[in-house]
């Protein structure tokens, strides 16, 4: 009764990811990805309580290309785990569970996150 043919189980390749199993799974990296970022907080901080010249290095350090880019990449992190907590807490009190509601509140949230993050490094620019 050995079927060589048939695929053993489901693979991820065979099927369209929903907008809504993407979106939890960029919940979980972008909530990893700011714990991560609380690290360079801490260097911000500690930088500034330590002097004037440490300070300057730190601002200049982030102030490359990489360091513009992981500021860009925590503050698109945050505005996005912001709205979509937002959204987990509408689903909390039971609103929005129906496929078109559930879909529509996600690309609502992808957007959302990318205007709120250039508009913040417009004003901060």
């Amino acid at each position: 009764m050995s079927n060589t043919e048939r695929p053993l189980s489901p693979h991820l390749s065979i099927y369209r990811w929903p907008i809504t199993m993407t979106l939890s799974i960029l919940h979980r990296v972008t909530g990893v990805f700011m714990a991560a970022g609380v690290i360079i907080l801490a260097a911000w901080l500690s930088n500034a309580a330590a002097g004037a010249a440490a300070y300057s290095q730190f601002v200049t350090t982030m102030s490359t290309l990489a360091g513009r880019l992981l500021l860009l990449g925590w503050s698109l992190a945050f505005f996005f785990h912001l709205a979509n907590g937002v959204r987990h807490l509408f689903w909390d009190v039971g609103h929005g569970f129906e496929m078109r509601q559930a879909n529509a509140s996600a690309w609502f949230v992808l957007i959302l996150a990318l205007l709120s993050t250039l508009g913040f490094w417009m004003v901060a620019a």
